[in-house]
C-alpha cells in the first residue's frame, strides 16, 4: 500500500467539514498549496458547470418519469439545517439531526445490511456490543455465549463464523482479538504482489513482537533473509492501523452539513454531481519550478518533497470526488423510485451490491458513504439513507424495512383515533398488499419510529 493509496483511503472517509480542516492544514504546513477560488456556476438549464481543469463530475442520467423540474441553485442555501420536523415524524432521513455515528453504530448499520441470517445477526449484535472503541474484541468467545443463553444457545464455532463476517466490515481490522490478526485483516484485502506482502503477513504472525528488541538487521539474520526485504515488509505493517476502530466516531454533533453531491431531475432525468464544496479548490503555485531551479541544493529537496506531497493530495482529492460521484450514480440508478416518491418507494439495498456493480471493495463504498450527504428535492439525506434491508414479500421478492416503516405509518396516520390498528391488525392489513410480517416485526418497526401502542393512540371524542 503506498503512501498515495493510504492518503486517499483517509480522506475518502472524511465528512465534508473535516475535508476542510484537512485541505486547510495542508495548505498550512505545504508552502506550494494555497486555496483557488472555483469559478463554478449553475448553468441556465440547471446543470452545475465544471470549471476548465477540473474531471467532470454530472454522472450519469436515469430515466423516469419527473415532475415539478427541480435543479440546483432553485433559491435554497447549499448548507441545510438537518433536524427533526415541526411534526414529530423525525424518523425521515432529510429530517435526522446529523452526528457521527460511534463504531458500534457503524458495525450495527453493517450488519443489518448483510445477508446473514436472524439467528446470526442477533449473535452479530452481542459480538459488536463486545467490541472496545479501539476496534479489538477482547472478551473471550466462551464468555459471549454465555451472554447470549438462554435465548440463544450457540457454540464458539457459531460465534466465530459471524466474527468473521463482522472482520470484513468497515474498518478494516475491526473485531480482532491481538494486534498480529488485527495487521492480518488489513493485509488480506491488499493485491497479492503488494511489495512484502507475504511476508508481512509471516511476521505479524509472531516475529514483529522481537522486532523492538533485535532490530530488522537482528530479525532479518533470525530468519535467514535479506534485511532490506525485511524492511519493506517491516514499513508496510508500520503503514497500518493499530486501533482502527478509532477512525469512526466523533466527539461532537453537526447541527448543519454541506451536502457533498447534488440530486435533481431535469427533463425527465435523474443526474447527479459533486457539490460544489466537494470540487478540489486548492492548487499548486504556479511559480514553483522556477523556485526549485533557484533554490540551493537542500531548498530544491526540500521543495521538491513538497511538491511530491502536494500532486499526491491534489490526486487524491481527484479520486475521492470521482469513487463518491460513482457510488453517488449507482444509488440514483437502484434508488430512483425512492427520490420520485420516498420511503415508501425505497428498495432493498445492501453494500455488497452496490460494491459488485461499481467494482469496490465493500468497506470502499461504507467510507465513501460514511457521513456523506446528498441535497435532493426531497431535502439534505444521508446517503446510507439510500440503502435498507429487505423483508421477503409474498410475489417472491423483497421490500425494504424502510418501506414497510412507511406503510406502518401511513395505515396509523389514516386510522380511526377512536379505534387505533393493534399490531395484529396492521400485520394483517400488510399482508392484503403482498407483505408478509409478523406482528412482533410490526411492533419492532413501530417502537423504532416511536409509535405508542394502540391502547396508548386512542383517543375519545
Amino acid at each position: 500500500m503506498t503512501p498515495q493509496l493510504r492518503q486517499a483511503i483517509r480522506l475518502l472517509q472524511l465528512s465534508a467539514a473535516e475535508l476542510e480542516l484537512e485541505l486547510a492544514d495542508a495548505i498550512e504546513t505545504n508552502p506550494l498549496l494555497d486555496w483557488t477560488e472555483s469559478s463554478t456556476e449553475v448553468g441556465a438549464d440547471g446543470d452545475p458547470a465544471t470549471e476548465a481543469g477540473t474531471h467532470e463530475t454530472r454522472g450519469e442520467d436515469v430515466q423516469v418519469e419527473a415532475v415539478d423540474e427541480w435543479a440546483p441553485g432553485d433559491g435554497e442555501p447549499w448548507y441545510e439545517r438537518v433536524g427533526p420536523s415541526d411534526g414529530g415524524h423525525d424518523d425521515h432521513a432529510a429530517e435526522q439531526v446529523a452526528s457521527d455515528d460511534t463504531l458500534h453504530d457503524h458495525l450495527l448499520w453493517q450488519l443489518h445490511l448483510s445477508h446473514l441470517s436472524p439467528r446470526d445477526r442477533r449473535i452479530g449484535v452481542i459480538v459488536i456490543e463486545a467490541i472496545e472503541d479501539d476496534g479489538y474484541l477482547r472478551e473471550p468467545l466462551d464468555a459471549i455465549a454465555a451472554s447470549l443463553a438462554p435465548d440463544i444457545q450457540a457454540s464458539e464455532e457459531e460465534i466465530l463464523t459471524v466474527l468473521h463476517t463482522i472482520q470484513r466490515f468497515d474498518p478494516v481490522g475491526v473485531g480482532a482479538r491481538d494486534l498480529g490478526e488485527c495487521l492480518r485483516l488489513q493485509l488480506e484485502p491488499m493485491a497479492d504482489d503488494t511489495p512484502g506482502k507475504a511476508l508481512a503477513h509471516q511476521l505479524a504472525n509472531g516475529p514483529l513482537q522481537r522486532l523492538a528488541r533485535v532490530g530488522v538487521e537482528g530479525l532479518a539474520q533470525e530468519m535467514k533473509l535479506d534485511p532490506g526485504e525485511v524492511e519493506v515488509a517491516v514499513q508496510l505493517l508500520r503503514s497500518l492501523d493499530p486501533r482502527p476502530g478509532s477512525q469512526v466516531g466523533g466527539t461532537g454533533n453537526d447541527t448543519y452539513v454541506a451536502p457533498d453531491v447534488v440530486i435533481w431531475r431535469q427533463h425527465g432525468l435523474w443526474r447527479v454531481s459533486l457539490a460544489e464544496s466537494m470540487r478540489p479548490r486548492i492548487s499548486i503555485h504556479r511559480g514553483y519550478e522556477g523556485m526549485i531551479r533557484g533554490a540551493s541544493a537542500s531548498d530544491a529537496s526540500y521543495l521538491r518533497g513538497h511538491l511530491q506531497e502536494a500532486r499526491w493530495l491534489l490526486k487524491s482529492l481527484e479520486a475521492r470526488g470521482e469513487t463518491l460521484l460513482k457510488v453517488a450514480q449507482c444509488l440514483i440508478r437502484q434508488q430512483a423510485g425512492f427520490l420520485e416518491f420516498g420511503d415508501s418507494a425505497l428498495r432493498p439495498l445492501t453494500l455488497r451490491e452496490v460494491a459488485a456493480e461499481v467494482g469496490l471493495h465493500e468497506s470502499t463504498v461504507s467510507r465513501a458513504i460514511a457521513r456523506k450527504y446528498a441535497r435532493t428535492p426531497r431535502g439534505t439525506i444521508p446517503l446510507r439513507g439510500f440503502f435498507a434491508s429487505g423483508v421477503s414479500n409474498d410475489s417472491g421478492g423483497e421490500s425494504s424495512s424502510t418501506a414497510i416503516q412507511a406503510m406502518i405509518r401511513g395505515l396509523i396516520d389514516a386510522e380511526d383515533p377512536r379505534k387505533p390498528l393493534s399490531d395484529a391488525r396492521l400485520a394483517e392489513t400488510l399482508k392484503t398488499s403482498g407483505v408478509s410480517v409478523a406482528r412482533r416485526t410490526v411492533a419492532k418497526y413501530r417502537e423504532a419510529m416511536n409509535i405508542p401502542s394502540s391502547q396508548d393512540r386512542v383517543r375519545i371524542g
